[in-house]
């Protein structure tokens, strides 16, 4: 695999993690006993920490990349894996 394809693919993990980890680890304003802004949601994060949240996806994304990347050269599951159908 080309270090662009490598990176490529990370990337996707990347944002993929990072959309699926965000309802993760957030407190709201009601959790944490501070006072609402008119007009808030009431599922609305309390205080979201961007740096933080980028670095659990990145670890995330990093261990979803190393099994991607295990599979690829060991060929643990392949194409023909795959067909259900037949």
């Amino acid at each position: 695999m080309k270090p662009a394809s490598a990176l490529a693919i990370y990337f996707l993990f990347f944002t993929f993690t990072a959309f699926l980890l965000l309802p993760f680890g957030v407190r709201t304003d009601e959790e944490v006993g501070a006072a609402k802004v008119a007009g808030q949601a009431d599922s609305a994060p309390h205080r979201f920490d961007l740096k933080r949240h980028l670095v659990r996806s990145g670890i995330v994304s990093l261990a979803l990349f190393a099994l991607f990347y295990a599979n690829y050269v060991f060929g643990w599951i392949e194409i023909g894996d795959l067909d259900f159908y037949n």
